[in-house]
């Protein structure tokens, strides 16, 4: 095999490495190892998708006419599809959504028990008032309820529908006013909705700082490609990246720019904090000890 040859078969190898990086990503692989699965389920691509990939071909070709680089093939498909993934903000305004909802669905919870009703009938009873983003969650708990579910097992479920730390938190002291039976689960309730408003505050600040390096990131991107279609269409600047080996180089460079581009969502992102109650998507927690470290266990 010759020189050049052997330059483009390496180049291409570790552009398609970066290809399939940014497919795990737009995937949502998990990285850790968790239980094996019976059954190999292929992933589902949507209509959007196949639609945009259809365009990025479509842009490629009208790319690789223009400038004669084949690469463009591949490029404008992966652009089209994978950029707008990368350079949107996580979806972190669902999630602090939920939160505001939980929050004043549990100060609602603690304004019924102090009416000194039993905690079955006062969860049947917050339904009609519960806020839009937890609806369905609170909903499925008092069915579950209503069909003679054991208290303790109807909570464990409704943690496992919210599949959130503070959810399982909420949860928690429930579970141990269940058991208990004491007076001062409202009071408890109480404190714990400041806790999640005080948490909803922390999380805004925190996306509000995230959205700077994301509004940079993106601008940055922009100048990028729309230089580098100017001068690949018009300037003769990049005319050694239709070469072969130019091809190789360019291919290394928007991978290692796609991989930066990838390392900073993920940094955006953040990590999940370890739910107490249940399964997590990467760890599983002992339930009866994290339920006597709960704040408000004297309920």
């Amino acid at each position: 095999m010759s020189l050049p040859l052997l330059v483009i078969a390496l180049g291409g190898a570790l552009f398609a490495g970066g290809v399939g990086a940014l497919f795990r990503e737009l995937r949502g692989v998990p990285t850790t190892e968790g239980p094996p699965r019976r059954h190999l389920r292929l992933p589902t691509i949507s209509r959007r998708t196949r639609l945009l990939v259809l365009i990025g071909l479509g842009v490629g070709m009208v790319g690789w006419l223009v400038t004669g680089w084949p690469l463009a093939i591949v490029i404008a498909p992966i652009a089209t599809v994978g950029l707008p993934h990368l350079l949107s903000a996580p979806d972190a305004r669902e999630r602090i959504e939920r939160l505001e909802a939980l929050e004043e669905w549990t100060r609602s919870l603690s304004g019924v028990l102090t009416v000194g009703i039993g905690l079955e009938q006062a969860l049947v009873n917050t339904l009609r008032s519960t806020p839009t983003p937890i609806r369905e969650e609170v909903g499925r708990l008092v069915a579950r309820l209503r069909a003679r579910w054991v208290t303790e097992e109807a909570l464990r479920a409704f943690a496992e529908d919210l599949d959130d730390a503070t959810g399982d938190l909420v949860a928690a002291n429930l579970i141990l006013g269940a058991r208990r039976r004491g007076a001062g689960l409202a009071a408890v309730l109480e404190g714990l909705a400041e806790s999640v408003a005080a948490d909803v505050r922390a999380r805004r600040q925190v996306e509000a700082d995230r959205a700077k390096p994301r509004a940079t990131a993106r601008w940055v991107t922009i100048i990028s490609v729309s230089v580098l279609v100017i001068l690949a269409a018009t300037g003769s600047y990049v005319a050694p990246y239709a070469s072969p080996l130019g091809q190789v180089i360019l291919a290394l460079l928007l991978t290692a720019y796609v991989a930066t581009l990838v390392w900073m969502r993920r940094m955006a992102e953040g990590r999940r904090i370890p739910r107490i109650i249940g399964h997590t998507r990467e760890t599983t927690s002992p339930e009866p000890a994290a339920l006597q470290a709960i704040p408000g266990g004297q309920a």
